[in-house]
């Protein structure tokens, strides 16, 4: 199995603000667009069950994924779980969110893979450098997202 891939980014939003931000699906849209696009969103707006399907191109293929939060803890964790179309992969992506001693607030985003394809298993080590790196630019994109939602 592909090994998991976790990024990281300190932001001074308190976490309880973060995870109002990200718990609402339709707020991930403008930190992940740069991969994933076309989003149609259904379920709840927020929690649990909330859910969105996106077009993907990452490494010259096209893929539709259906992402949904499958678990939620406030203000700690959101599990979403996500399944591509064509690819036949099935992964986790986990924001866990922990308070800083000095206020603030670290987010770290696990990137794991449940069902890995054989392209994704022969291709391990490209694959885990393209999710790092998309993942480390939607980091940053959350980043500036987020003084929006901290009054």
């Amino acid at each position: 199995m592909v090994k998991p891939v976790t990024v990281s980014i300190d932001v001074p939003q308190a976490r309880e603000r973060v995870y109002d931000f990200l718990d609402v699906m339709a707020n991930h849209e403008p930190f992940t667009n740069h991969l994933l696009r076309d989003w149609e969103l259904s379920g709840p707006e927020r929690g649990v069950g909330s859910k969105a399907r996106v077009s993907v191109r990452a490494m010259g293929v096209t893929d539709t994924v259906d992402i949904e939060v499958v678990s939620a803890q406030a203000p700690e964790r959101i599990v979403e779980r996500n399944v591509a179309e064509k690819a036949g992969r099935t992964a986790e992506g986990t924001y866990t969110l922990q308070a800083l001693p000095g206020g603030g607030t670290r987010i770290s985003f696990e990137y794991r893979w449940i069902t890995a394809p054989l392209a994704d298993r022969l291709t391990a080590p490209l694959a885990r450098a393209f999710i790092r790196r998309t993942n480390e630019k939607a980091m940053r994109r959350l980043a500036e997202q987020l003084p929006a939602v901290d009054h």
